[in-house]
């Protein structure tokens, strides 16, 4: 059997073995479509990547900051672009909920919506421009969209930050609680794995992984760290947290998740989860489970990650999806019309 019918057998081995996770957030996609924009609007891709790249090339880590804000904004009442809203009097939004403090990008959001308004008024969804600015971003060292944007999301007008609270999945959660969460979205456990690669770019807060480096017993011994790190990459960490020791509310010290590569889009998060290199408890957590761990030695292969990411990123912009008549198109994206 050639490379290619290999790399095949085990897409299909693993989408038989993962459950793929379709079924939920597909059922909720209906409007949803490649080339939405074509006929209405067909500059819009174009624009908006105009914009994102040129955003990027000045600013490397904003890949990572969208990724995270895509997926913070679906996990949330689906994919509304609830999370560009700002507070209001009498109701905190889900931007300024801790887990999405650390969140970036704004302002670039802003100049492709200014964009796309010059361009067609009224036509574009921020939902929308949250998707792609994350497709766009992460593509832009291939200078190739790594996966296709299904378009057609319209804009929610509700956020709470005791949502964000409640439906972010936190960097201390175990696999259970993971696996839960992302069930309650429509997505299964290949697609909780494989979008966990997106560790890949960015970087962590110290304070978000520093009890597994400190203490992690709790009998006062300072070294004592979990047993689920590697030793000499714990070491490491210590040295890069070591303000967490004296306090451990410093959330200003961060370390790349990917040491060496935290700007490149690949799938050596999973070669240094192999190797008990994960940052966060809920990386870790991935190799306590069998067929979690099984799909880990799989995505290894980089070819396997790639074909794997785009397939479930595709779901994880179905989740809860506004389309049709529902929701609005918002002339600015912080603000409902």
């Amino acid at each position: 059997m050639g490379f290619m019918g290999m790399r095949s057998l085990v897409l299909a081995l693993l989408l038989v073995f993962a459950g793929g996770g379709v079924g939920t957030a597909s059922a909720q996609a209906a409007g949803l479509k490649n080339g939405f924009y074509k006929k209405i609007c067909p500059q819009a891709e174009d624009i908006a990547q105009k914009v994102v790249w040129g955003r990027v090339a000045g600013n490397r880590e904003l890949a990572a900051k969208f990724l995270r804000m895509f997926f913070h904004d679906c996990f949330v009442r689906g994919c509304d672009a609830s999370v560009l809203l700002d507070s209001s009097p009498g109701n905190t939004a889900e931007k300024d909920a801790l887990p999405n403090l650390s969140l970036a990008g704004f302002d670039v959001i802003d100049e492709v919506k200014a964009a796309l308004e010059r361009a067609c008024p009224g036509v574009v969804s921020c939902a929308d421009i949250v998707a792609l600015a994350a497709r766009d971003s992460v593509s832009f060292q291939y200078k190739r969209n790594l996966w296709e944007v299904e378009t057609g999301h319209r804009d929610g007008t509700v956020s709470s930050d005791q949502q964000a609270l409640d439906n972010i999945p936190t960097p201390s959660s175990t696999f259970d609680i993971l696996l839960s969460n992302f069930s309650s979205k429509g997505l299964g456990l290949q697609d909780l794995v494989v979008l966990s690669g997106g560790h890949t770019i960015g970087v962590g807060h110290c304070n978000l992984f520093s009890s597994r480096l400190f203490n992690f017993t709790g009998k006062n011994n300072p070294s004592d760290i979990d047993p689920a790190l590697n030793p000499p990459y714990a070491k490491f960490l210590q040295g890069q947290c070591r303000r967490n020791l004296q306090d451990p509310n410093d959330n200003t010290t961060v370390v790349p998740m990917d040491p060496g590569s935290s700007l490149s889009f690949d799938n050596h998060y999973f070669v240094n989860l192999k190797a008990h290199q994960g940052m966060f408890t809920s990386d870790a957590t991935l190799l306590t489970n069998g067929r979690a761990a099984n799909i880990v030695d799989k995505l290894q292969d980089p070819g396997v990650f790639f074909d794997t990411f785009k397939n479930s990123i595709k779901r994880m912009g179905q989740i809860g999806v506004l389309t049709g008549a529902n929701g609005q198109i918002r002339k600015k994206c912080n603000v409902i019309n």
